[in-house]
């Protein structure tokens, strides 16, 4: 078992450095990942297929590592020849998982996530039923995220706008049930602890000139120095009183601002919340997979 526990840790850490990649992605895969978590636990599912599809969240950008760098940081809207490179990313993720031991537990999610119910999706232009549940739920995830989540081109709507927007694509982009469920767990408020977080009880920081868009890593300690993955200013970072504050240093640090880091206490967070589950008497996936 602790074989099969030390293969999920590596595909959550490839995970965290191809989103490392992107400056205005911080805390996405651990957002889609709960977001998808809380529509697979609405539907009342086996426990394993919620693990499963939690997973498929966190992984489903792993194919992102083929985008270039200057695709990926593009400070405004896409052409139509990058986002057709952007849109390579799921057949890309899913060959990286092929040989991978566990990839049988998110290759859905991370091929899929792009298709959509009225056959427009990509990469294989899969309809209703066809598209895997697992692709259905992080689909919604990660498209609420994306509209709910600050960009270089434009600001992040509100949680009732994106909302919204989901109940207007029901049956085109989003699967009608599960997508309704979604806009009941929003409405309801059951999503606000994961908006605009980077982990559990970790708000996204804002710097002044990018936004919202500072992930602070969970293992980060009381004065270290943080930086802006978009302008890569600099800032001081304060846990007093169990609260993060940044405060600007006036140093700025490209290097170090766009180094890829893996945060191990999320990871670690990650795996123990599964052991958790199965330790009030509820099988996990890898027990399954494993014994």
């Amino acid at each position: 078992m602790q074989a099969s526990r030390d293969l999920l840790k590596t595909l959550y850490t490839m995970a965290m450095l191809v989103e490392a990649r992107d400056a205005y992605t911080g805390g996405h895969l651990w957002r889609v990942s709960r977001y998808s978590q809380l529509l697979a636990e609405d539907l009342q599912l086996p426990q394993p297929e919620v693990e499963r599809i939690a997973l498929g969240g966190f992984l489903h950008d792993l194919g992102k590592i083929g985008v270039p760098d200057a695709v990926l940081n593009k400070p405004d809207k896409l052409s139509d020849e990058e986002y057709a490179v952007i849109k390579t990313h799921p057949r890309v993720g899913a060959e990286l998982l092929r040989d991978h031991p566990l990839a049988e537990l998110v290759i859905d999610a991370v091929l899929s996530h792009h298709e959509t119910p009225d056959g427009n999706g990509y990469p294989q232009r899969l309809a209703g039923k066809a598209i895997p549940l697992a692709a259905r739920v992080v689909g919604i995830a990660d498209a609420f995220d994306a509209m709910t989540s600050t960009r270089p081109y434009r600001q992040g709507m509100p949680r009732d706008q994106a909302l919204a927007i989901i109940g207007d694509r029901l049956g085109s982009q989003f699967d009608r049930e599960l997508g309704q469920r979604f806009i009941a767990l929003g409405h309801n408020g059951k999503l606000d602890h994961v908006l605009g977080h980077s982990q559990p009880g970790v708000p996204m920081q804002s710097c002044p000139g990018c936004g919202p868009i500072i992930a602070v890593p969970g293992d980060a300690e009381d004065g270290e120095d943080i930086f802006c993955p978009g302008c890569a200013g600099g800032y001081r970072l304060s846990r007093g009183s169990g609260a993060l504050s940044l405060s600007p240093t006036g140093r700025s640090d490209p290097v170090q601002a766009r180094q890829p880091r893996a945060d191990d206490r999320l990871i670690e967070s990650l795996l123990r919340d599964s052991r958790q589950l199965r330790s009030r008497g509820k099988p996990g996936l890898l027990e399954l997979l494993f014994g």
